[in-house]
C-alpha cells in the first residue's frame, strides 16, 4: 500500500496512485524517463503528456512531475482521474442512525455503494462524504447497487476494523425483505443450499450442483400483497452466507425470481441508467452486538415496501451496458 496521498480529497474521492515496479537487474526495464512507463501503463486510458503539462501527477511530497524525469523504481505517483458524466440517480439516502462511530443509512435502488466502474459520483460513499464533512467515511459491508435498504458505515479510520470484522465473522443478524409470485405453503419455511461462485467477468453467479454447499438462506412466508397489479407474496429472507447474488440465485432456486431483477432468470437488455424497474430486494433489519461498547443495537429501514420505482432525476440514457 502507498503512504498517505499528497492530494486531498476531489468530490469526496481519493487520488489514484500508481507505483513503478522494483528494477530487475538481468531484465533493464525499457523506460527512459517517467513520461515512458507511465505512457505504458496508463496511456490507453488518459493523456499523459497532458496530465505532466497540467502537474496532475504528483509524487509524495506533493512535486508534480516533469517531462522529462528520469524513471526511477519503486516510486509512488498520485493523481485525480476525469469522471465521465454520470445520471443522477434518483431517490432519497435517508438517514437511519448516526453517531461518533457509525451512520446507517437506508440505501435507494440503483445506488452504488461505492466508487466503482461507472458509478462513482454516484456511490453511496462519494456523495455522503461530501455532503457530510466525512473524507474518511467506509462502509463496513456491501450491498448491491440494485438491493435497497440498510448499509452500516464507519464514520473514521479508526472504527473501521471492529465494525467490519462484525459482518466478516457473520456475527451481524441481517433480514431482507422480497417479493416474488407466491410459493404454495406447504413449501415454506425453505433452507436453501448450494454451492455459488462468480466467475470474472460474468454477471451472473454459477450454481454448482456437484459441489459441496457454501451459501445457506432461510426463506420464510411473510405477508401477502398486491404489486403493479399483480397479487404477489413478500419473503422474509436470512442469510446465513454472504456470496455475492446470494439472496437472488435462491429465490431462483426455489422457482420465485425476485420481481425486477434484470438478471435472474434471464439477463435482460437493461441500460444501467434505467431506473424504471426497481429491483424488489431490501434490507430490512440488522442487529449486533457493538464491537466497541457491547451495546446491542438493532435498525430497521424506514423505506415503504414494495419498493415504488423513483421519479427519474433526468431522462435515461439509451440501452448501451446491462445492469447488475
Amino acid at each position: 500500500m502507498p503512504p498517505r496521498s499528497p492530494l486531498p480529497q476531489r468530490n469526496g474521492l481519493d487520488a489514484a496512485w500508481v507505483r513503478t515496479p522494483d528494477r530487475d537487474p538481468h531484465h533493464p526495464a525499457p523506460w527512459v524517463t517517467m513520461r515512458d512507463w507511465l505512457d505504458a501503463k496508463l496511456g490507453e486510458h488518459i493523456d499523459v503528456a497532458e496530465f505532466i503539462r497540467d502537474e496532475r501527477f504528483v509524487g509524495h511530497d506533493g512535486t508534480p512531475l516533469g517531462h522529462d524525469d528520469a524513471y526511477e523504481a519503486n516510486t509512488f505517483f498520485w493523481f485525480h482521474r476525469d469522471l465521465r458524466d454520470e445520471t443522477e440517480v434518483p431517490g432519497e439516502i435517508g438517514i437511519v442512525h448516526r453517531d461518533e462511530r457509525i451512520i446507517v443509512i437506508d440505501k435507494p435502488p440503483f445506488l452504488s455503494t461505492i466508487p466503482r466502474g461507472r458509478h462513482v459520483m454516484q456511490s453511496v460513499v462519494v456523495k455522503l462524504r461530501a455532503e457530510l464533512g466525512l473524507p474518511e467515511l467506509t462502509p463496513a459491508h456491501r450491498l448491491d447497487r440494485l438491493t435497497s435498504g440498510l448499509l452500516l458505515l464507519t464514520t473514521e479510520r479508526r472504527w473501521r476494523a471492529p465494525y467490519q470484522e462484525l459482518f466478516q465473522s457473520r456475527t451481524v443478524h441481517k433480514t431482507y425483505l422480497a417479493v416474488a409470485d407466491r410459493l404454495p405453503a406447504d413449501r415454506l419455511p425453505a433452507t436453501v443450499e448450494n454451492h455459488l461462485r462468480k466467475q470474472h467477468g460474468s454477471r451472473r453467479v454459477q450454481h454448482l450442483a456437484d459441489q459441496p454447499a457454501n451459501s445457506r438462506s432461510l426463506v420464510e412466508h411473510s405477508h401477502d400483497t398486491v404489486h403493479e397489479g399483480h397479487e404477489r407474496a413478500v419473503y422474509r429472507l436470512t442469510p446465513h452466507t454472504g456470496k455475492t447474488h446470494q439472496l437472488r440465485q435462491h429465490m431462483l432456486t426455489l422457482g420465485v425470481p425476485i420481481t425486477g431483477d434484470p438478471l435472474y432468470p434471464e439477463i435482460l437488455p437493461v441500460s444501467i441508467d434505467d431506473f424504471t424497474v426497481p429491483l424488489q430486494l431490501l434490507a430490512h433489519s440488522l442487529r449486533f452486538d457493538d464491537p466497541v461498547d457491547g451495546t446491542p443495537r438493532a435498525f430497521e429501514a424506514t423505506r415503504a415496501f414494495p419498493i415504488v420505482a423513483p421519479a427519474p432525476a433526468q431522462d435515461p440514457l439509451p440501452a448501451q451496458d446491462t445492469i447488475d
